[in-house]
């Protein structure tokens, strides 16, 4: 269902205490978050990682709640990240629901500074809620 960087993303957001029931935060701090502690990688991967869990026309049921242009259908791309807001949706929220429970291994991150989990302790199964697509070593999948 979920690529290390939408993970990573989203556990961010939810360390951050960027619930669903919180105010909205700058996209540009949860990617300096998600670049800084869990995801050694460029801006722009992250960003476009946080822009699609946003878009209701990629997912079934989106996991990111924005505000602002997070980009159309017809091939808009979105604003830079310090003009968008972000927020988990309460369905995010519930993968991450069980997080403090111990449910899940945790390990260290990029640097050995933190500690992050191996997977998401969800609540629903989000490869059956949203399905997966993508390009690794020349296979293709895309479950919709």
């Amino acid at each position: 269902g979920l690529k290390p960087v939408h993970r990573r993303v989203l556990f961010a957001m939810a360390v951050g205490g960027n619930d669903y029931n919180k105010p909205y935060r700058k996209s540009a701090r949860i990617v300096g978050d998600v670049i800084g502690k869990y995801h050694p990688h460029g801006d722009f991967a992250v960003y476009a990682t946080l822009v699609r869990m946003a878009q209701p026309f990629s997912l079934r049921y989106p996991l990111v709640d924005g505000q602002g242009n997070f980009g159309s259908i017809d091939g808009d791309s979105p604003a830079a990240m310090r003009y968008t807001e972000a927020r988990m949706t309460q369905i995010a929220h519930e993968l991450l629901a069980d997080l403090d429970k111990e449910t899940v291994d945790y390990q260290p991150n990029y640097d050995g500074s933190e500690m992050i989990p191996e997977v998401l302790p969800t609540k629903v199964p989000a490869l059956l809620v949203n399905g997966s697509s993508g390009i690794a070593v020349g296979m293709a999948t895309k479950l919709a």
